[in-house]
């Protein structure tokens, strides 16, 4: 190979890491505001959570146990993401997928049981029209549910890139993107378990 293009393989192969960590700069600045939506949310919810309207309190319909076994599907999906992105650095692409279709799996069951709960919470006639309380807590939690749901989107898109086209530089980027947005989410859900149930039930 000529000097020439070992020099035009290596501005490219630069170029692309570039790309890439702006591209992950950027999804940073977007995570910010992000916070900035939930941190309204959860200064929406601290002041309207004793705002019952004579209806039921967090202690009257959480159900903590429950709640738990949620919160433990979503840490469970941040472990198997973890293990993906080892899995993309020794550049296993079958592995990658794998441990992706783990965390997609638990993601899965997360907001299938956090549905579950909605549906029977409403089908007891407290929707969130019943006071301002269950409207913040619908809001709040139905807010991270559909994140969810939009990573669980992203994830089996993800899957087909990487089943197709394999560990190149875009989908390494991709999959460090998806994970700032996983991982942040069970930050945040941590946040929704601590404020919204944890204080909620005492």
């Amino acid at each position: 190979m000529s000097s020439l293009s070992k020099h035009h393989d290596a501005h490219g192969e630069h170029g692309h890491h570039d790309a890439g960590a702006n591209k992950i700069f950027g999804f940073w600045i977007y995570l910010m505001s992000d916070c900035i939506i939930f941190a309204t949310l959860f200064a929406t919810y601290a002041v309207m959570m004793h705002g019952t309207a004579g209806g039921p309190a967090g202690r009257d319909i959480f159900e903590l146990p429950y709640v738990l076994g949620e919160t433990a599907l979503l840490l469970l999906s941040s472990i198997t993401y973890g293990m993906a992105v080892i899995a993309m650095n020794k550049g296993n692409k079958g592995t990658v997928i794998g441990w992706l279709v783990l965390t997609f799996l638990c993601g899965l069951g997360f907001i299938g049981m956090e549905i579950n709960e909605f549906h029977h919470l409403i089908s007891e006639g407290f929707g969130p029209q019943r006071s301002g309380f269950l409207s913040a807590f619908f809001t709040l939690v139905g807010t991270h549910g559909l994140h969810v749901t939009c990573g669980l989107i992203w994830m089996l898109v993800l899957m087909f890139q990487i089943a197709t086209r394999g560990l190149t530089a875009t989908n390494r980027t991709r999959i460090m993107c998806l994970s700032l947005f996983w991982h942040f989410l069970d930050v945040v859900w941590i946040c929704v378990f601590t404020i919204v149930y944890l204080m909620g039930v005492m």
